[in-house]
């Protein structure tokens, strides 16, 4: 008896130590890098391509300055966050409509520099968004001369302080950051058109703008050096952004964007119109989904 039950156990003892080995073997081919070794979780992705929500600041641009009437703004047909069918904005096209109108705020101004976005940061914070888009650069190039525009060094002190300001408040929200548009393309565009320039008149970014049909070599140096700033700008931008995990800048594809006569405001052809914001809407939203940040 007692032969016979060793012998049982002995069978009953090979059999699990297969099964147990069969199991393991099972485990491997199923990714683990060893019999026994669990398989690890994929890590969460650094930028998520579905923000729940979002919250733009910014300047004129993102207000829908002259997209509607002349000299006002026009926030329904913002690229960042407006409801407009024809606009198609980055938030309706993330979030849908409803989601648009209920988690997308614009806190952009229209004349606003980079020395105010940190303010419009801290308003953004407030709502706790997913995304947060940044356009703004133009107004510290526009100014009454050249002599007056921002020193790059204060616009990259600006810029990362207003980053500070949104990651101390909240880490983990990620930024979309628009590159400074081609204000010497604009000028070239709008000049063609008398009632545009009349409106440059009144103001509107006369470091550029100004004496719109000179072309002595003070006005080309003039607009020359006021391109040479927004390329600066833009420069500023992507080496600050590059430096945060959760920022993407858009690789001056706003900058390089070739607007049109059916992308400028019919009142000052200068601001974008309803069809130019719905091409910033795509460029965004191209961005924004894009697997990979533009290199």
């Amino acid at each position: 008896m007692r032969k016979r039950s060793h012998r049982s156990r002995t069978v009953i003892a090979l059999t699990a130590a297969a099964a147990l080995g069969l199991t393991g073997c099972a485990a491997g081919e199923g990714g683990s890098t060893s019999p026994g070794t669990a398989t690890r979780a994929k890590p969460t992705p650094v930028w998520n391509r579905s923000p729940d929500s979002i919250a733009a600041v910014g300047d004129s641009v993102t207000r829908g300055f002259d997209a509607c009437t002349v000299l006002s703004d026009c926030p329904e047909v913002s690229w960042a966050t407006g409801g407009d069918k024809e606009v198609d904005s980055l938030a309706v096209r993330l979030l849908g409509t409803t989601g648009a109108a209920e988690r997308s705020w614009n806190y952009a101004v229209t004349g606003a520099r980079m020395s105010d976005l940190a303010e419009q940061m801290t308003q953004a914070a407030a709502k706790k968004p997913e995304l947060v888009t940044v356009m703004v650069g133009a107004n510290d190039a526009c100014r009454t001369s050249t002599a007056s525009m921002t020193p790059v060094a204060d616009f990259r002190t600006q810029f990362q302080a207003a980053m500070d300001t949104l990651h101390k408040a909240l880490p983990r929200t990620q930024v979309y950051v628009s590159s400074v548009p081609n204000l010497k393309r604009l000028w070239s565009q709008g000049r063609t058109n008398p009632l545009g320039k009349q409106v440059w008149k009144l103001g509107i970014c006369p470091s550029m703008l100004a004496d719109a049909d000179a072309q002595d070599a003070a006005a080309v140096k003039r607009r020359d050096t006021v391109q040479a700033r927004v390329e600066a700008y833009n420069k500023v931008l992507g080496e600050v952004c590059a430096k945060d995990q959760r920022c993407r800048f858009d690789g001056n594809a706003v900058f390089d964007y070739r607007f049109g006569p059916e992308q400028l405001s019919h009142w000052d052809w200068f601001h974008p119109s309803r069809n130019g914001q719905a091409r910033l809407a795509e460029i965004a939203y191209r961005m924004v989904t894009a697997k990979k940040p533009v290199a």
